[in-house]
């Protein structure tokens, strides 16, 4: 097996196991955390570059002969999505070193992160349906200690919500990956992909999807089940928030692109379909939940439930374009979230409070902070020549293509609609002036006695916005590399070949 298949998974559980040994050093953790992100760095590009130029990379454990041993896979979309990740948590972690109280880095936030990326990253490479159930769990015990370190109250009402509701998902997950095993008899995704092109019983197999569907829309956070996401991510620090809004959803989104291309393609009609409408729903529900909000935090919530919405939406259409597009996508609405949660969070150390009424005068004070959120903003509209631009273009584009006008209509009107509650966080925060007579946290509340810390802060998102702007001035690359993945996703054969073997 390519090491380049393994490292994504085996450093940040070696960084994660190292900080542990090393838990009361503060700076020894500090080292350990950033040097593990900048290895996963390494090891993502290494990984895409290598997938680039010779194919899909695959490999099994022990040297056992699929579908029998654990496989790894790495092709354009997983190995995109390795690297991605890879960024986000390599910035998340340099701005947790500002931002993050010491008592939450003592109790393990640096190896839970770690912990969360080696889950994330092993659910991009796994191609086994239960070790995929196994990745999410990871990640699961990972994010549910995350949401919950320090034990306020809001964060433990956060948490139960969250755990809960991704529990009941588990439980569905697994006992559809039991009945699948009893229908296939496999669980390997390219043996699967094979034998249920001849199932003797497709609808039962189309029953089975439907059960995935739940399960990977619960933790996608997909009408109508994404009512736990804003009831439990503004509660934590927001460098948490920002992570989960970041990757964790996406996760989700990524099992049903790669689940719905690759072994559910029996019944398209029917399946698809039912996608398509759930991702119109998505994206009305959730953008109409954030032009409501006046707290930052949920506000940037609710969207990430309607940016969700577009992602279904390319699955739904399944077509070359759309794929393409919903890979772009992802890319571009990882690095928007998480730069606007980030934001939010240099705001509230600023100001001391998410309530966008009681913000004002931050363009007069702080105009660099300003054109930082104007970036991310704009890009998560879609306005012209940001990344989301480009994204939004491609979906759209192939809904008029495929003949599907109501659902590039409602892309067109949420995209509107993200503008508008882009706006009012500019209005509020940004342009109006300071509202008198507010109280507001104390220096001391919000760490401003640590100066130190600036750097810390400014730099990851800079970082960010300096991407979503190369992602959108030099789109070429990425789009290049975005169609080539979705043709490999439309005809899963190499998968297959590289999997299974060429015999």
């Amino acid at each position: 097996m390519s090491m380049l298949l393994i490292l994504p998974i085996v450093i940040p559980l070696f960084t994660a196991s190292m900080s542990l040994v090393f838990r009361r050093s503060r700076r020894v953790q500090r080292w350990l955390a950033v040097s593990g992100s900048v290895a996963m760095v390494a090891s993502g590009a290494t990984l895409l570059w290598r997938v680039w130029d010779d194919g899909i990379l695959a490999g099994q454990a022990g040297g056992w002969r699929a579908p029998f041993g654990i496989t790894l896979v790495a092709d354009l979309f997983s190995a995109i999505m390795v690297l991605t990740a890879s960024v986000v948590g390599l910035l998340t972690i340099l701005y947790a070193i500002g931002s993050l109280d010491e008592g939450r880095r003592r109790f393990g936030f640096y190896p839970l992160t770690h912990v969360l990326l080696m889950g994330v990253c092993g659910t991009f490479l796994t191609g086994d349906m239960f070790n995929l159930y196994v990745w999410f769990e990871v990640m699961l015990i990972a994010s549910f200690v995350l949401l919950a370190l320090g034990g306020e109250q809001p964060q433990m009402e956060g948490a139960i919500k969250y755990v809960a509701l991704n529990l009941v998902a588990s439980v569905i997950f697994l006992m559809a990956v039991g009945l699948l095993y009893g229908v296939a008899g496999t669980l390997n995704m390219a043996d699967l992909s094979i034998k249920l092109r001849e199932t003797s019983n497709p609808g039962l197999v189309t029953a089975i999807a439907m059960m995935f569907l739940v399960s990977f829309g619960i933790k996608a956070a997909i009408f109508p089940l994404f009512f736990w996401l804003p009831a439990s991510y503004h509660t934590p620090p927001i460098v948490v928030s920002a992570i989960f809004a970041g990757l964790l959803t996406k996760v989700g989104a990524y099992s049903m692109i790669r689940v719905f291309t690759l072994v559910f393609t029996q019944d398209i009609n029917y399946t698809h379909t039912i996608i398509l409408i759930l991702a119109g729903l998505t994206m009305v529900t959730g953008v109409l939940g954030a032009v409501a909000q006046y707290d930052m935090r949920r506000l940037l919530s609710f969207h990430i439930v309607s940016q969700i919405g577009y992602l279904l939406m390319g699955l739904g259409l399944f077509s070359p374009l759309a794929l393409a597009g919903a890979i772009f996508f992802m890319v571009h609405v990882i690095l928007a979230k998480t730069a606007l949660f980030l934001i939010g969070g240099i705001v509230w150390r600023l100001r001391g409070s998410y309530q966008l009424r009681d913000l004002g005068g931050l363009y007069a004070s702080k105009p660099a902070l300003a054109l930082l959120f104007l970036v991310p903003a704009l890009s998560l509209a879609g306005v012209p020549p940001l990344s989301g631009f480009f994204a939004k273009l491609a979906l759209v584009q192939a809904g008029l293509e495929d003949g599907e006008y109501v659902i590039a209509g409602v892309a067109l009107a949420v995209g509107i609609l993200t503008l508008f509650s882009m706006i009012k966080i500019w209005n509020e925060a940004f342009w109006k002036d300071q509202p008198e007579g507010v109280d507001l946290a104390s220096d001391e509340e919000r760490g401003l006695h640590e100066p130190s810390a600036t750097p810390y802060l400014y730099g990851p998102v800079i970082a960010m916005v300096v991407l979503i702007l190369a992602l959108g001035l030099g789109a070429g690359p990425l789009y290049e590399m975005a169609t080539v993945a979705s043709e490999q996703l439309i005809d899963p054969d190499g998968y297959i070949r590289a999997v299974m073997g060429e015999e």
